[in-house]
């Protein structure tokens, strides 16, 4: 620790102050945001598909075919991988804060152009809400990254895991507000429309003006991002990029000075010897990077992947799910607006009364328990809630039994941000060197949204009937939800091996764990197995 620059210690020990709560809040917009746009999808695709694929005189509505739900479901989460690996790379070559307004502009734009997406045709409108879904999801991308480096450089060693979870947590609400709005939008169309089911009336159970219901739904994202731009723009460039990276001592010291609100000596000596020693330094595709890093890398993208295999499918189908079990009554039992209102009030539901309590959990236990222990438990968790979900399927589906479902599915939930959705997020934005932590961190997610696109588009086809009469329109015959949910189990068993490979770094500053306090960064190595 003796080399350490006074002014990254100073941050390592400071008091939780004011600064920080700012810090988590505009860094946590960003998720909010994030969530809202990737999942709100998940509520209006059932509208898609009777807005303008429904046939006349079909004995039930129209639904989106299979290649065109799996495009509006999965293109934002490829626009969000190849966003995490752009942005991560730039956030380590120009800096944090240069790259962290570009990734918001992107997601205001895209969010309204989303809503405004146009065409004469229904292939039209799909292909262009398609394209603004794509590079919505790619400025999504970059915020994974940049908020996660940003706030695990600003925080201090003590707190920091509960920092860097609570920008995280920031998700659940967006996924909450997601459903919140419509919930409202839906209540106010169905106040003006008193439309008939429908089986009583397939015309008349949906009106034109139903096509304003997603557009309003998509376009909200815009708000909570464009808020917080003008205070993105007047946070400071954290004091390890600028000190460890761009290599200005004084810069680094004036800005944390004003942050800490105390004076901070500029060591510019200390900063040049850490300069002369760069070129000793190893790059990610070295040999040098595989020895210290490699396994670390292999072990955040695992278990990434893995995780969002299951926490995606789940997520983005929970409507097909609770349609199954009986929960959502079937299509013709509706008309369109009481689809998108019962679709909302499950996904509020299971957000409210666990998806977010399970991230705050995490928030307030991380710093206590550990990232490995609520990894290693979130996963056991989710595994053995999905074998008691899936092994007695038939059980579940009767309709005594639907509540008992309902809360079991909501533990798979809670213990997935509970455990491994906050902590594959955090602890990439620890272990690794500063001038390397963004990409590896934009690597680590971008190895996610893979495990994510496999769960998008494996769940849709996989989770069908394997009766062909029971099928949706278009889709070839899966291995049934039963068979799904097993499958999602063994995944999750996986996610619990490979967090073996991770390591703990509760306590520890970012300097002692990638070496560069004393330049040599040959750190001891962490401790698989918290003592």
């Amino acid at each position: 620790m003796a080399g350490q620059l006074g002014v990254l210690n100073a941050l390592d020990v400071a008091k939780t102050q004011w600064y920080h709560f700012t810090a988590i809040v505009i860094a946590g917009m960003g998720f909010f945001t994030d969530a809202y746009d990737l999942f709100c999808i998940s509520l209006v695709t059932k509208l898609l598909g009777r807005l303008y694929y429904t046939e006349p005189g079909a004995p039930k509505p129209g639904s989106l075919p299979p290649r065109v739900q799996a495009s509006v479901t999965g293109v934002a989460l490829c626009g969000t991988l190849a966003g995490q690996l752009f942005f991560g790379w730039l956030g380590d070559k120009l800096g944090r804060k240069r790259v962290y307004g570009l990734t918001l502009v992107l997601m205001v734009v895209c969010s309204l152009a989303s809503g405004f997406s146009f065409g004469s045709t229904p292939k039209g409108v799909l292909t262009t809400l398609c394209f603004f879904r794509f590079w919505l999801g790619f400025g999504i991308g970059g915020d994974y990254p940049l908020s996660a480096t940003i706030m695990s450089e600003y925080a201090n060693k003590k707190t920091r895991g509960a920092f860097i979870a609570a920008v995280f947590a920031m998700q659940g609400f967006g996924i909450l507000a997601g459903g919140v709005v419509a919930l409202i939008v839906a209540y106010a169309y169905d106040q003006k429309y008193k439309l008939p089911t429908y089986e009583q009336d397939p015309q008349g159970s949906i009106v034109p003006s139903f096509d304003y219901v997603w557009r309003i739904v998509l376009m909200f994202g815009a708000l909570p991002a464009a808020i917080t731009y003008y205070w993105r723009m007047k946070m400071p460039e954290t004091a390890r990029y600028t000190a460890l990276v761009a290599k200005d001592a004084k810069q680094a010291a004036s800005d944390m000075s004003k942050v800490l609100q105390v004076e901070l000596e500029a060591e510019v000596e200390k900063v040049k010897k850490l300069a002369e020693e760069e070129s000793h330094r190893y790059g990610l595709f070295s040999k040098e990077f595989l020895r210290r890093h490699g396994l670390h890398l292999v072990g955040t993208t695992t278990t990434w992947f893995l995780l969002d295999i299951a926490f995606y499918s789940q997520n983005l189908f929970q409507k097909d799910i609770f349609s199954a079990i009986g929960w959502i009554p079937p299509a013709q039992e509706m008309n369109a607006i009481h689809e998108v209102y019962k679709i909302a009030r499950a996904q509020t539901l299971i957000a409210l009364c666990s998806t977010v309590p399970g991230y705050w959990f995490t928030v307030f236990l991380i710093d206590h328990m550990g990232r490995f222990a609520i990894q290693l438990m979130g996963f056991f968790f989710m595994t053995v809630f999905m074998f008691a979900l899936a092994i007695p399927y038939d059980h579940w589906t009767k309709k005594a039994n639907r509540i008992g479902f309902v809360v079991i599915y909501s533990l798979t939930f809670f213990f997935a941000n509970f455990g491994p959705n906050s902590t594959t997020f955090v602890v990439p934005a620890e272990i690794f060197p500063a001038r390397l932590r963004s990409t590896c961190h934009g690597i680590s997610a971008a190895a996610g949204k893979a495990g994510a696109i496999v769960g998008a588009f494996g769940f849709l086809y996989a989770a069908q009937s394997k009766d062909p009469s029971k099928t949706d329109a278009g889709y070839p015959t899966g291995i049934g939800i039963k068979n799904s949910l097993i499958m999602l189990g063994v995944i999750n068993f996986f996610g619990m091996v490979f967090t073996l490979l991770v390591p703990e770094s509760k306590g520890k500053s970012l300097e002692e764990l990638s070496g560069e306090n004393d330049g040599s960064e040959d750190p001891k190595p962490a401790t698989t197995v918290p003592v």
